[in-house]
């Protein structure tokens, strides 16, 4: 089965015929790329679960609020890629764990960095192109982000908990893990 010692390449470029995408390859992209639009779903579910007046609670008096936590994933999504794609950039906010009270506007922040994510790495993905300054391949940014984003939201959860404000699995469920589960149709 070829040699042992072989190095697996993680910066290989999908199989290419002519310059096009197969079939597979676009239903992998596809598939991924819904696995983000989900995730962004979450995300947005979540802030609006939270009452407006726990946005400003923070887990200890250093801690950001939970508000800050969400401009904080918008942030980080567009640093990364005005960095790995700024063919993609959008205008960065100018502090990263800015206070914007605005759930509306924080809302359409999310959705705005998310597409900013989304068509950097379709985009990188379908023409073969690398990453600028980070990851082997473009969708390790999407996997990035997704873990990043749910280290966030389970601290978001935490915080609101030991502030006596949880989000029960009843409410929470819904919004969150049926998000993730539920079939095309």
């Amino acid at each position: 089965m070829g040699d042992a010692r072989r190095k697996i390449r993680y910066n290989s470029r999908p199989t290419r015929r002519e310059g096009i995408m197969s079939e597979a390859d676009q239903n992998l992209l596809e598939a991924l790329l819904d696995s983000w639009d989900r995730n962004n779903t979450i995300l947005i579910n979540l802030l609006h679960a939270i009452p407006q007046d726990a946005l400003e609670i923070r887990a200890m008096e250093t801690s950001p609020s939970i508000a800050q936590l969400f401009t904080h994933i918008h942030y980080v999504r567009l640093i990364f890629v005005s960095e790995d794609a700024p063919e993609f950039a959008r205008d960065l906010p100018k502090e990263e764990w800015a206070v914007e009270p605005d759930r509306g506007r924080m809302a359409q922040m999310l959705n705005d960095s998310a597409k900013a994510v989304r068509d950097a790495v379709k985009n990188k993905v379908e023409t073969g192109q690398e990453m600028n300054l980070h990851y082997d391949h473009p969708i390790l940014l999407l996997q990035h982000m997704i873990w990043h984003e749910g280290y966030h939201h389970g601290q978001i959860k935490l915080t609101l908990k030991q502030a006596g404000r949880p989000l029960t699995n009843k409410e929470a469920g819904p919004l969150t893990w049926r998000i993730w589960m539920r079939k095309k149709k």
